[in-house]
């Protein structure tokens, strides 16, 4: 599209989540000026644990001029390391696929959700966001959409992207009703101190401790900020959104593990604890109409094994916006985004879906054998 054509066209964001942000972010440095982000919550803040973002995550701020704010707040990760529940045994050590595919390496940074989400509002101008704003209702016309929020307001706009989530309201009332899945699993989050971790942070690579059942942990170092992501996955039949723990339940899942898991587990304040069942979302067919497009866990929900949830949804981001300068129209463009996109993300819930095997990890990070 025409430079002129990006700076008319009136865009909605439903979402001011990682993908929604970075979407808006995106835009904003192909020339579309009238963006507007409209977020559910009174305040955008992420709550959880650590993420990393991968190499092609990081290339895009570079090209966003966002690298140096997400650089301050996280740290370079070398590798990914998968260990036995023990400790004892590597079962694989692998750099960080693509980190040397630019023209400045670019390894992946480990950072706090939270820290990552102010980060990446604060680079949008201020007038782009509009908190307060719960989406109920969507009418697609074709070329335009109207926007109802539960606030009484309402808005128009020549594109809306959707980018609300896992229970997106903008997938369930234009593409797909189908409730998300439960994938039989728990995920138990919290975020401690260094100093509290028993020795586990020492460098900033993320390990992923694989033992018996199914039981993961996964402990992401946040040294720029001296503390521990510390993660631990387990199956389980409930499938209520935010299950109740006890510190019992919690040691029990990690016998026989590293004594340093053990004993970090149980100094553990689980009123502290971030404590949800894992969800994802079936493949949908389409994501687009001619001015609507989904983005992130709207469009594709996925299981955090492989770590590609926020990454995907930022390289979604960078699609979209790729597709908009090049095409004719919005519907040409969201048509291209969804053909580059949806085989990557495709795979990305595929693999996911197949977690960890303890006796059976051939490398460290599956999809390089089928996405390139």
């Amino acid at each position: 599209m025409q430079p002129a054509d990006l700076k008319n066209l009136n865009i909605a964001i439903v979402g001011g989540g990682y993908g929604g942000a970075a979407a808006a972010l995106a835009l904003s440095t192909i020339g579309a000026t009238n963006v507007t982000v409209y977020e559910q919550a009174s305040a955008i803040h992420q709550v959880g644990a650590g993420i990393g973002l991968r190499p092609p995550t990081v290339e895009l701020f570079r090209q966003w001029g966002g690298f140096d704010a997400i650089a301050a707040v996280s740290s370079p990760s070398d590798y990914l390391e998968v260990l036995s529940a023990d400790g004892r045994r590597v079962i694989a050590r692998e750099e960080w696929p693509k980190a040397r595919d630019y023209a400045q390496e670019n390894n992946t940074r480990l950072i706090h959700r939270g820290d990552f989400i102010d980060a990446l509002v604060g680079l949008l101008p201020e007038d782009m966001l509009r908190v307060g704003h719960k989406l109920t209702g969507i009418e697609d016309r074709g070329g335009r959409s109207l926007l109802t929020f539960a606030n009484g307001r309402t808005t128009t706009a020549d594109l809306v992207i959707g980018a609300d989530g896992i229970r997106s309201v903008v997938r369930d009332r234009l593409f797909s009703d189908r409730p998300p899945v439960f994938s039989g699993a728990h995920a138990y989050r919290i975020v401690i101190s260094a100093e509290d971790a028993h020795g586990m942070v020492f460098d900033d690579n993320l390990r992923l401790y694989a033992g018996q059942n199914n039981t993961m942990v996964y402990n992401l170092p946040l040294r720029h900020r001296n503390d521990l992501s510390f993660d631990i996955t387990a199956e389980s039949e409930d499938d209520s959104w935010a299950p109740e723990i006890t510190a019992e339940y919690l040691v029990d899942l990690v016998e026989g593990f590293d004594e340093r898991i053990v004993n970090t587990t149980r100094d553990l304040d689980v009123s502290e604890m971030t404590s949800r069942a894992v969800y994802d979302i079936d493949s949908l067919d389409v994501w687009h109409s001619d001015s609507v497009a989904l983005l992130g866990d709207a469009a594709h929900a996925m299981l955090h094994h492989q770590g590609h949830g926020a990454n995907s949804a930022i390289q979604d981001a960078g699609a979209l916006a790729d597709a908009l300068q090049e095409a004719g129209s919005v519907e040409e463009a969201l048509a291209r985004y969804q053909a580059i996109r949806k085989p990557i993300t495709d795979e990305l819930q595929r693999l996911s879906r197949l977690g960890w095997d303890a006796n059976d990890v051939d490398t460290a990070f599956p999809e390089k054998t089928s996405i390139k």
